[in-house]
């Protein structure tokens, strides 16, 4: 039981935030491929969508996160994950909460975790981003014309003073591999500085 409790007292939250195409989900696949959990707050709405059984669409995920932040809360998503990220706190030192994307949502995840909660942002160019959303085919991807309405609305949610303030940042004007680099990089770095 000591063992246990030791361990979770230092068992650190990140949350990595970035504007849509930044590379939060490779960043998030690197701390997985190293057996970090990860909770996704964009799975959560995808997952909405399908509850509600709605047609998948660039618009849909957008209309449903600010619906439920509308009927709920700004923090909602935080407050429905953050019971899911003590669990894994128990067995892991480590936990990731992939999509960040509010001022409301690093409130709960602050107050919750306190010294023990990190944020890191994925930094990328508008047009970067924007060929790795053409790239990568999800359906809440369009054209260049959602892109724009999908940022202006995360910036809405207080997403670039998240990024701005945030404790780490890793550029991502790079290609995948350098990129890939810079996360192990900072892995390590983070995971032996306890």
């Amino acid at each position: 039981m000591s063992i246990r409790l030791r361990h979770s007292s230092m068992a650190r939250v990140v949350a990595v935030c970035g504007m849509p195409g930044s590379g939060k989900g490779e960043f998030a696949n690197v701390l997985h491929s190293h057996g970090i959990p990860v909770l996704s707050m964009g799975d959560m709405v995808r997952a909405e969508v399908r509850r509600l059984e709605l047609k998948e669409s660039p618009g849909i995920f957008g209309e449903i996160a600010a619906q439920l932040r509308a009927e709920h809360g700004e923090d909602v998503l935080a407050v429905r994950l953050a019971d899911a990220v003590d669990e894994h706190l128990k067995n892991n030192p480590i936990v990731l909460i992939e999509g960040m994307r509010g001022t409301a949502e690093r409130v709960v995840f602050e107050q919750r975790w306190k010294k023990n909660f990190f944020s890191l942002a994925v930094d990328a160019s508008p047009d970067t981003r924007f060929t790795r959303i053409q790239n990568r085919g999800r359906s809440e991807d369009g054209d260049r014309e959602a892109f724009e309405v999908r940022d202006k609305r995360e910036r809405g949610w207080g997403l670039e003073q998240i990024i701005a303030e945030s404790n780490f940042l890793i550029d991502n004007n790079v290609e995948l591999r350098a990129f890939q680099a810079s996360c192990e990089e900072w892995l390590l770095a983070f995971e032996s500085d306890e």
